[in-house]
């Protein structure tokens, strides 16, 4: 059973944990790490997208996040996103790789399974850059069926028309972008 910091609305930990399950039972706020891939290819920036399994109870076959997940009790932003990253990618990484874009609230509702399911999230969203073909990525059978690069203006415009089947915030991708841009980076 995974279990999570239960936080509040600037996501510090409020010193009571919770289950994973009841967490999105119940819509109890806790913390997730996102990290985008990026790469510079011909000119133009690309970001890698990770396809779901298809045996995945929550947006099987969906274009997700290159690396996300829920941040265990007692860890931190930074050490979940590279714990993540190594886990289902097969990328190690060291913190002061990791380059901040923004934090961000996620609140919404669906049901998986017969279940309802209130997701209730406080984001750290981070870009790491690494230019690994996408055939060279060790990945978490389990998590992720394929990862795809794609050009990021492409990207932000397949998420916001519904081009490809997603599960991403299109807003998220934005957040990245303007960090690209303002950051100047790579």
């Amino acid at each position: 059973m995974e279990i999570l910091d239960v936080v509040d609305e600037c996501g510090n930990p409020t010193g009571e944990t919770v289950a994973r399950e009841t967490a999105h039972e119940k819509g109890i706020m806790h913390r997730t790490s996102h990290v985008w891939l990026l790469r510079k290819k011909q000119g133009k920036v690309q970001i890698l997208l990770q396809k779901r399994c298809e045996t995945k109870e929550s947006y099987p076959g969906c274009y997700d996040i290159s690396s996300a997940g829920h941040i265990p009790s007692g860890m931190d932003f930074v050490e979940s996103a590279l714990r993540e990253l190594h886990e289902e990618l097969g990328i190690s990484a060291s913190d002061d790789e990791l380059i901040f874009c923004g934090d961000r609230t996620v609140i919404w509702n669906d049901c998986f399974g017969g279940k309802p399911f209130h997701d209730r999230q406080y984001s750290r969203v981070f870009i790491l850059w690494r230019d690994i073909d996408e055939e060279k990525f060790i990945i978490q059978k389990e998590e992720i069926d394929s990862v795809l690069w794609m050009e990021l203006d492409e990207c932000i415009s397949a998420i916001e028309n519904n081009l490809i089947k997603h599960c991403i915030y299109p807003g998220e991708l934005r957040m990245v972008r303007y960090a690209c841009e303002n950051k100047r980076m790579k």
